[in-house]
């Protein structure tokens, strides 16, 4: 969890609001310590990516990259509503994380090789809590 910490920490120091965002893609897996993440990718509530597009340059009509952060406004097609996604989430370091089983349902649903990779993983690890 070497990498994920210190993007943990360059995600802190934008200090975004809290209650505004949520880690999701591989970062809720690196902070269950599921396996380390090589980025962080957060989702975003509408009025924090208004806010956030007047300070920073886009990559696209749904992407910023502020460093080695990546902000995204929607997490389409899979999820509708993201603001559910966040005000759900889990909580560690005063940090939001999409819950696991959303992560699970998106990895099944997208199918890339490493998201299988990860399907396996998440299982297991879900297996091993209950």
């Amino acid at each position: 969890m070497n990498n994920f910490k210190k993007y943990l920490d360059e995600l802190k120091k934008l200090n975004l609001p809290n209650d505004k965002y949520a880690v999701f893609g591989s970062g809720p897996l690196a902070i269950h310590k599921i396996r380390d993440s090589d980025d962080i990718d957060i989702i975003v509530k509408e009025d924090l990516w208004n806010k956030l597009i007047k300070k920073y340059p886009q990559e696209n009509d749904k992407l910023i990259k502020i460093g080695s952060v990546e902000i995204y406004k929607n997490w389409l097609p899979w999820f509708k509503d993201v603001n559910f996604l966040i005000d759900d989430a889990d909580i560690f370091e005063n940090i939001r994380f999409v819950k696991l089983k959303y992560v699970l349902e998106w990895k099944k649903a997208y199918g890339r090789e490493k998201d299988k990779r990860d399907v396996k993983l998440i299982e297991k690890y879900i297996n091993t809590i209950i």
